[in-house]
């Protein structure tokens, strides 16, 4: 373990984290890098696709595109307009947990900005015009959507896996479910969800004296606190099974396969998830690119990934071939992963994936927007702590442990399961 303790004890430590929470539960996190260029605000929400009720699916992702339609006090354009002449610029994200706004600005009109982002964000004006507009934006992204093979594949693999859960559903919504929708019912779902203790403000970057202050007599402030307790989704458990799917226009073949992984609040688990995928699928040394794709050449790309959620994490692993070798990356990806479960990782491998792992954190680190995002996230879900720390839950994860802990459970037999080719190819 000689190179994890080296990792964990260079001197990069990461920014300096100050948190405060307002009287009505609005959190709040600096981050100070005072050789930073530019200031990142970052305002997110608990607010994303998975807090949708009935009739509400692509809701989040709607009301995003909403906002920058102007507020009570900006025409839509003056936002931008504004952020522009203050030599910043902004952007915004819907997920299946959160939202999130963002903009960069010069340090010394970061006060300026944080006005303006809290105008736009918790005053949205939901103008009717705008929002048949912007409706007809938003099913045209739909529609782009469902003309791409790759992502028709990977939401099909999320709607067998994740079945009735909130993770299954497309953030975008559906067509139909955007039709329906109107002001009204948006400026309820906004009114709901944007609440004290639903939002959390992150600030990278130089250090701004009087920002706390500013904060707190901030329209943040005056935001009602969330209610105690909401309807939790149901818990997430990836449904196993095998499935097979003819696609329009799919260039190559694709094995798909999907595990639940532990909550993102489960950080020790976390990290060994993120730590076995590295293992097993990211670089050419790893268990599956290297049997795969350099030894017997028979696929065209191999990726592994580990999506951190809050209800459950997922772990997908998608594997692009010729039709002609799919049966047989199939049988191998399986003899692979029943290997991990009576073979132990050697020790460079693991000192590879903690490597890895490690970087990975670290290059997340470099700039503003990176670091408002990151300590923004944790701090929205109750963790308020050294941006580096996770990388101290790699330490107890020995070999043994990978093996009968979280191997174990990555088996074909408890993966959703999807074959997906082109439908020219079942003619």
């Amino acid at each position: 373990m000689e190179l994890c303790h080296a990792v964990l004890n260079l001197p990069f430590s990461g920014p300096q984290l100050d948190h405060w929470t307002l009287p009505n539960g609005v959190r709040c996190v600096t981050a100070e890098m005072p050789d930073a260029p530019l200031t990142c605000l970052d305002l997110w929400c608990r607010a994303g696709s998975a807090s949708e009720q009935a009739g509400e699916e692509g809701m989040a992702h709607f009301l995003e595109h909403m906002v920058f339609k102007g507020s009570e006090r900006l025409a839509a354009g003056a936002f931008d307009e504004a952020i522009e002449a203050l030599g910043g610029s902004s952007n915004a994200a819907t997920g299946f947990d959160d939202v999130h706004f963002h903009v960069l600005t010069p340090p010394d009109r970061a006060r300026e900005a944080l006005d303006l982002l809290l105008e736009l964000v918790l005053k949205p004006s939901l103008d009717p015009g705008g929002f048949k507009t912007e409706r007809g934006v938003v099913l045209e992204e739909i529609a782009q959507y469902a003309d791409q093979p790759n992502e028709q594949v990977l939401q099909l693999l999320l709607s067998k896996g994740c079945e009735q859960h909130p993770y299954g559903r497309p953030i975008l919504g559906t067509p139909r479910s955007l039709e329906a929708m109107t002001p009204d019912a948006m400026r309820t779902f906004h009114q709901r969800r944007y609440r004290g203790s639903n939002c959390c403000l992150a600030v990278a970057g130089p250090a701004c004296a009087d920002l706390q202050t500013a904060v707190g007599s901030s329209a943040l402030a005056g935001l009602l606190d969330a209610p105690g307790s909401a309807s939790p989704s149901p818990p997430l458990s990836v449904q196993a099974g095998r499935h097979s799917v003819a696609v329009d226009r799919l260039e190559s073949a694709r094995l798909l396969m999907l595990w639940e992984a532990p909550k993102a609040n489960d950080q020790g688990g976390v990290m060994a998830a993120d730590l076995a995928t590295t293992l097993l699928g990211e670089g050419r040394r790893s268990r599956l690119v290297n049997r795969l794709r350099e030894e017997l050449q028979i696929v065209e790309s191999v990726s592994m990934d580990l999506s951190v959620l809050e209800q459950g994490s997922l772990i997908t692993l998608e594997v692009i071939c010729p039709n002609e070798h799919l049966d047989a990356v199939e049988q191998e990806v399986n003899r692979q992963l029943r290997a991990m479960t009576h073979e132990l990782v050697s020790d460079q491998e693991l000192k590879r994936g903690q490597q890895l792992v490690s970087n990975g954190l670290r290059y997340a680190l470099e700039s503003t927007g990176q670091v408002s995002g990151l300590s923004a996230s944790q701090t929205l879900w109750d963790r308020q702590q050294d941006l580096l720390r996770p990388l101290e839950f790699l330490l107890p994860w020995t070999p043994e442990r990978l093996r009968s802990e979280l191997f174990s459970q990555l088996q074909p037999e408890q993966a959703c399961v999807l074959i997906a080719q082109a439908k020219t190819e079942h003619r």
